[in-house]
């Protein structure tokens, strides 16, 4: 068997820099810290991304590209088991960029490039739930005004956006390790969806949107 080609020094460095942002959070992570775990020089670390905000930007437009491809699938959403799918794969993808949302104020107030960009992604977001509301509304799955839409969806992208801080501020030690990920994501996922209740058109769909979510609540017992 042919030995898989090394992978290229800047997608390792990318990789193992995400690792310990997500871990660490990127205010207590230094080039030094990421070299060493990598095993290169800092020279080397400095030719591939000279600056720990060239990381920090690399790995945004990363996640950008990740979300932004997400959420043109909001208006796609027809039923209850759409937007649980829609919804916790939002989670996954905020996870695995973690340190963006756990570090957030700081790296806005310190980094030119999410600055400007990281809005964006707020307003695709609530706009992306929107859709997922006016569809499920088409669908008859929910009844709910233009009004209603426009706080719910804006409620809804608040939750997500913050979900993560939350869990942090409940258990600081172990919120953000990959053994609680699983939790995370549906613990958010679950929230978010309930907040869609009261608008749902029968008793039978409550039923079932319990039904779904029930399975986090027993893990979070």
């Amino acid at each position: 068997m042919a030995k898989k080609a090394p992978r290229r020094t800047a997608e390792r460095i990318a990789s193992v820099t995400l690792e310990l942002f997500n871990r660490f959070g990127e205010p207590h992570v230094s080039t030094t810290m990421i070299s060493s775990e990598l095993g290169i020089s800092p020279g080397n670390l400095y030719y591939h991304f000279p600056s720990k905000d060239k990381l920090v930007n690399h790995l945004y437009d990363q996640f950008e590209a990740s979300i932004l491809s997400l959420l043109d699938a909001g208006g796609d959403v027809q039923d209850i088991e759409d937007a649980w799918f829609f919804l916790h794969t939002l989670f996954e993808r905020v996870w695995d960029h973690r340190f963006l949302y756990r570090d957030l104020n700081h790296l806005l107030s310190g980094n030119r490039h999410l600055e400007t960009h990281f809005h964006v992604v707020l307003e695709r977001k609530t706009q992306a739930l929107r859709q997922m509301l006016e569809s499920l509304a088409a669908a008859g799955v929910m009844q709910i005004s233009p009004d209603s839409v426009q706080t719910l969806s804006a409620s809804m992208a608040v939750m997500v956006t913050y979900w993560l801080s939350y869990e942090y501020v409940r258990n600081p030690r172990h919120a953000m390790e990959p053994e609680s990920a699983s939790l995370s994501m549906s613990g958010g996922a679950r929230h978010v969806l309930g907040l869609l209740t009261p608008y749902l058109t029968s008793a039978e769909l409550q039923q079932h949107l319990m039904a779904l979510t029930s399975a986090y609540d027993e893990g979070r017992a």
